[in-house]
């Protein structure tokens, strides 16, 4: 079968596997200890959660979205 069928080339699927560590790296950010009904956390504030978890998880899927837009280089 001829590789000019495919939509993706092997660098297509390394960036989105890229992509895709990046975003769970996001979601992995933002966890950490939760507040209760008898015990206030204070780091459900902090920036790491709500400032940069959220940024990397969306630079993630804006590289996604690259990895799948981007067109495989023929082979001419």
């Amino acid at each position: 079968m001829s590789k000019e069928k495919f939509a993706f080339d092997k660098t297509n699927f390394v960036l989105l596997a890229v992509a895709m560590a990046v975003v769970v790296l996001g979601f992995v950010l933002m966890t950490g200890p939760s507040s209760t009904m008898t015990r206030f956390e204070p780091d459900i504030f902090s920036t790491r959660r709500i400032v940069v978890a959220p940024l990397v998880s969306l630079a993630g899927f804006l590289f996604m979205i690259y990895a799948v837009l981007r067109k495989p280089k023929s082979k001419s």
